[in-house]
């Protein structure tokens, strides 16, 4: 097959490294993939792998954007892919206004993966054109069906986000020299139990449900400290100074360490002890929840979209109603009491199982 994925740049995020992963995984089979995008730090990667990068501004949220129509309905026509994956809205509508304009005895196949909860208007509608829809969780595909009632539900094929389960094997213990600064640079982290939160310093994330969770079971007795991993935008300054507030005013100043963007997430949650996903809006899937469970640790988690869809299978005992302050105490304490951990996640939730049900899609409209 000849597979052509579009999306807006090539950078980081979750949509750019599941379009790298299926881009390996056709130069593996011995397809042949192609990426259109504005470019971005990961086209070295990606052509490194075997895949071809075409640069096409796709990327602005503009009308002017519009005027790639013609020109990618042109490099439809000279490649001949057998497949187009749209991944992103903004491509999705241009390859879209070229492909309907397109011989349709000829022109490729369309898919479209709806990677979030997008907003119910118009302009996210296109997400849900393509010939076969791909939804990256069952918590996608009801939002799909509930309010994009359009969307033929036979043409829907759900499948997870993968992860490298060679990578992530339960039990994983980080390199000696890795622990050994890890304990250097944090010494105040001996004899405690930690709770991690990865993600960005964002409202949405959940850091003052964890601050107040800290403070409770501090105030219970128990020996805890909060880590943060993630980096602060410098349009969230002020609300990292909010936050640091709110931790003076808990009087938990000694126990929450920021530990900025880490590269190493894999072996700071290792060695964590507790893994909290505590958004306050759904999240489409959840790929650090499930990276944490396959590390073999307790996620404690809001029960809500993706997060909850994982923990429901997986760790039944870490769901917390959503902002529930109550329940997740007690959920926290019983985790810590009882030493919980979550089910073998299996191979069902594995990046060589996307890859394969990616490919059968592919396949099944080539076909």
């Amino acid at each position: 097959m000849k597979v052509i994925q579009i999306l807006p740049e090539l950078n980081a995020g979750g949509v750019e490294r599941g379009t790298l992963e299926i881009a390996d995984a056709l130069v593996a089979n011995g397809d042949e993939s192609l990426v259109i995008s504005n470019g971005g730090r990961l086209v070295p990667a990606l052509e490194a792998a075997g895949s071809t990068h075409i640069t096409m501004p796709v990327h602005r949220k503009s009308l002017a954007t519009l005027a790639q129509v013609r020109p990618l309905r042109k490099l439809l026509e000279k490649e001949k892919p057998d497949i187009i994956h749209i991944r992103s809205r903004v491509p999705g509508w241009v390859t879209w206004l070229a492909w309907c304009k397109m011989n349709p005895a000829t022109r490729p196949r369309l898919v479209s993966t709806v990677h979030g909860f997008y907003s119910t208007n118009f302009y996210s509608t296109i997400m849900t054109r393509g010939e076969r829809v791909i939804a990256v969780s069952n918590s996608i595909r009801d939002y799909i069906l509930k309010h994009y009632p359009k969307t033929d539900a036979s043409i829907i094929r759900m499948i997870y986000r993968g992860i490298s389960l060679d990578q992530l094997q339960r039990d994983y213990q980080p390199p000696a020299g890795w622990l050994k600064q890890w304990h250097a640079d944090h010494p105040n982290l001996a004899g405690k139990i930690t709770l991690l939160l990865p993600g960005r310093i964002t409202r949405l994330k959940g850091h003052k449900d964890l601050f107040r969770l800290i403070a409770a079971l501090k105030q219970d007795g128990l020996q805890v400290h909060g880590l943060i991993a993630g980096d602060t935008h410098p349009k969230k300054r002020e609300y990292l100074d909010e936050l640091k507030q709110l931790i003076t005013s808990l009087g938990i100043d000694r126990e929450i360490t920021f530990l900025g963007h880490r590269s190493d997430i894999r072996e700071v949650m290792a060695a964590s002890n507790i893994v909290c996903a505590l958004s306050q809006q759904p999240e489409s899937f959840g790929r650090t929840v499930l990276e944490a469970m396959a590390l073999g640790k307790p996620v404690i988690g809001y029960d809500c979209g993706g997060v909850g869809e994982l923990l429901k299978e997986l760790f039944p005992d870490g769901r917390v109603p959503l902002g529930d302050a109550e329940s997740l105490l007690a959920t926290t304490r019983s985790v810590i009491e009882n030493q919980m951990t979550p089910s073998d996640i299996g191979d069902r939730f594995s990046l060589q199982a996307m890859c394969q049900e990616t490919l059968d899609v592919y396949r099944e409209l080539a076909h």
